[in-house]
């Protein structure tokens, strides 16, 4: 199943009626989940999909006529650096004995085709594709072996960094934080194993980045119980399980996509 978070534009209705219905006088942004269905139709939840009751209503819209939001709101970012060996050689950094974890903040969210915007305080953006785990339900102190129960799906990330101020800073806050860095969607997949999963990154229709979760250090399992022994994740947080080598430049004028199998693709111009 594939979950949208979306805006639309829902009618108005006045209080005159004519013949039992109300007349619509106008329109009203509302911004709603729903499934999206094969035909690429939406049906929208009546409630929350972190709610755990996936019941529909009203009639299906057509994806074209709605404007997609980053598929969930969470209250942390928790990212996992150098998780994959040869992404580590390429910064020529040692690969890490356990999850190397930072975090980005949620007003760095930026939804599927809306533009990343450059900083002047940088001379050196780089995208990074990566897997993302959308968390389910409330969880802490979880084992790995029951992990995965605590996911609701997968969803699609671009880990955007500013190289030169991480290497100046030290550390990694700034660098990964900047308002629009971090895309995320078209949607979450809640079908999907997460252990043999490819991760793509193309750059003006280039490819750039090529790995597999296979080859992760850590797996999707065991970040989260390492994760979750040292804060409470809530549904609708995320975990961006680290991005395999080939990272590189972007400009103004350049189309990102992140691709990934089981999934889809996340796009988003840069300016």
């Amino acid at each position: 199943m594939r979950i949208v978070r979306y805006a639309y534009q829902a009618p108005l209705r006045g209080a005159v009626r004519h013949y039992g219905a109300e007349d619509v006088i106008g329109s009203a942004p509302c911004v709603a989940h729903g499934v999206l269905q094969q035909d690429e139709h939406i049906l929208r939840l009546a409630s929350s999909p972190f709610h755990g009751a996936w019941e529909t209503m009203g009639a299906p819209v057509p994806l074209a006529q709605v404007q997609l939001l980053a598929p969930c709101e969470p209250s942390k970012i928790v990212c996992i650096g150098r998780n994959y060996a040869a992404h580590a050689a390429e910064h020529q950094a040692p690969v890490p004995s356990q999850p190397l974890i930072f975090l980005k903040p949620p007003s760095a969210l930026l939804a599927p085709g809306a533009a990343i915007e450059l900083t002047p305080l940088s001379a050196q953006v780089e995208h990074e594709a990566e897997l993302v785990v959308v968390i389910g339900r409330r969880c802490r102190h979880v084992p790995a072996a029951q992990a995965l129960a605590m996911v609701l799906g997968y969803t699609c990330g671009n880990d955007v960094t500013a190289r030169d101020l991480q290497r100046q800073d030290g550390q990694w806050a700034r660098a990964k934080g900047f308002d629009t860095f971090c895309p995320l969607g078209p949607w979450i997949e809640t079908d999907l194993d997460p252990t043999q999963v490819e991760v793509t990154c193309l750059v003006n229709g280039a490819e750039r980045q090529r790995g597999s979760t296979a080859d992760l250090i850590f797996p999707v399992a065991q970040l989260i119980a390492y994760v979750t022994q040292a804060m409470t994740l809530e549904p609708g947080d995320v975990i961006m399980t680290g991005t395999p080598a080939g990272v590189g430049p972007l400009h103004a004028g350049d189309e990102v996509v992140v691709r990934i199998s089981g999934i889809g693709e996340l796009r988003n111009a840069v300016i």
